[in-house]
């Protein structure tokens, strides 16, 4: 019943590690870039450079991470029905699959959309 408790605040505490760690570590690069002499416009986005909405990046993963997991549903039930693999196998390891390689696709897709 006491681990509900220690959960919550382990969660929140997670997100909050990840967060100071990806604060802290942009602030010191930008620190040592500054000790270095680098220019400070480095840091903000050029006029000339394109750069994909995010909005297009993430439909795109968001898509192609479900039509993963509805293939992987998919093979497993055929999988399960036709060949005979227990479901307690066949239905995560197909979804998993299936939604890596649909996570794969859409980094292809999204390097091929900056160029």
């Amino acid at each position: 019943m006491g681990s509900e408790i220690v959960i919550i605040p382990a969660i929140f505490g997670v997100f909050f590690g990840i967060i100071y760690l990806f604060i802290s570590a942009r602030n010191k690069e930008r620190m040592a870039l500054i000790e270095k002499g680098a220019d400070a416009s480095i840091f903000y986005s050029s006029k000339e450079k394109r750069v994909t909405p995010i909005w297009k990046v993430l439909i795109l993963n968001l898509s192609l991470l479900l039509m993963g997991i509805g293939i992987g549903i998919f093979i497993a039930g055929i999988l399960h029905l036709s060949i005979g693999v227990d479901e307690e196998i066949a239905y995560p390891g197909t979804i998993f699959l299936m939604a890596g390689i649909g996570l794969f696709t859409g980094f292809t897709m999204t390097k091929n959309l900056e160029k």
